[in-house]
């Protein structure tokens, strides 16, 4: 992407997630100046979602009283394996049907304005190096885990993104090779563990074998109806079922963190997304796990700790990602 000549001017970022999309206005000063959320809605497939996002940049502009000339550029922060160079989302596990969507160019020729794309979590960990909890951080690894679990590498203080751009792909590491099937189309993946998804498919099916749970009375006794967020509440308030859906996704996370720091070495793991705001539910065991599998020198080497940006990681990291290229 190539620079406007007016740094003054504020970048329009997008994070698209399986979940939502979150769409912002960031000042040159890296504050967020409006932002407006929306349902990404992933089942009704990729022209559908593309349009929802044109609708977003349209009415932020609209709200701003600007224009696309008055960007210095927009950011596209998105789920999956990207292509930053090509500006392609190649395959998205949690955003269904999307093979090769040229998501930069079809922003770029319609808004006319410099457009640039990476994954949404290689973002967040951008974000959170410069502005949250990894300021002063030489190495670490973001991880969000919500629908699915994505990361996000700093090697040596800079964004490590590999060589097609598309480095930190942790949630499709291989925890188990005889687990259960993931929407990528591998077994045992980390995401199909101990992501958000997979807390709620757990907490169902124990539940739909006929283990007792306050998550019943919950959901008004329609196990469809259970969320991670709800396995959360029953957890808060002590039910055993949901203590120990939530142990065990965590303990797998916890084996994941253990490959990353003995292949790493960081600093720090920082946990953003939904599930982050369990806290010490999801990452007590975590950090056991970590103890109990890695090197203890590069175990003793590294914190983990929660995201300070939340939800506004993912904006921030794009727009200053635009600002570098």
């Amino acid at each position: 992407m190539q620079k406007t000549k007016n740094n003054e001017l504020p970048v329009l970022a997008i994070d698209l997630g399986g979940t939502k999309i979150a769409a912002a206005l960031i000042s040159p000063d890296n504050r967020v100046m409006d932002k407006i959320y929306s349902p990404t809605l992933v089942s009704e497939g990729p022209q559908p979602v593309t349009s929802r996002i044109f609708s977003m940049i349209d009415r932020l502009l609209s709200q701003g009283n600007t224009d696309a000339a008055q960007l210095y550029g927009i950011a596209i922060a998105a789920a999956g394996a990207i292509d930053t160079d090509k500006g392609l989302v190649t395959s998205s596990p949690n955003l269904p049907g999307w093979l090769n969507i040229p998501l930069r160019d079809m922003i770029r020729k319609r808004y006319g304005a410099d457009t640039c794309l990476l994954n949404d979590a290689s973002a967040a960990a951008l974000g959170e190096h410069r502005l949250g909890a990894g300021r002063g951080m030489t190495n670490l690894i973001y991880l969000t885990v919500s629908t699915g679990i994505g990361g996000g590498i700093i090697v040596n203080g800079e964004l490590y993104s590999g060589t097609s751009g598309c480095a930190g792909e942790i949630g499709h590491m291989t925890i188990d090779a005889n687990g259960p099937e993931c929407n990528c189309g591998n077994f045992g993946c980390l995401e199909v563990l101990a992501s958000g998804t997979a807390v709620a498919n757990e907490a169902k099916r124990r539940i739909k074998e006929g283990e007792q749970s306050k998550l019943t009375d919950i959901v008004s006794g329609d196990p469809e109806g259970i969320t991670a967020e709800k396995v959360a509440m029953a957890a808060q308030g002590g039910d055993r079922l949901a203590t120990a859906v939530i142990s065990r996704a965590a303990t797998y996370l916890g084996v994941g963190m253990a490959n990353l720091v003995n292949i790493f070495n960081p600093e720090m793991i920082i946990v953003g997304g939904g599930l982050s705001k369990m806290g010490e539910l999801l990452l007590g065991p975590a950090r056991q796990a970590v103890k109990q599998r890695a090197f203890p020198l590069c175990a003793g080497a590294v914190r983990i700790v929660t995201s300070e940006l939340g939800d506004e990681a993912g904006v921030l990291g794009a727009a200053i990602y635009a600002r570098q290229l």
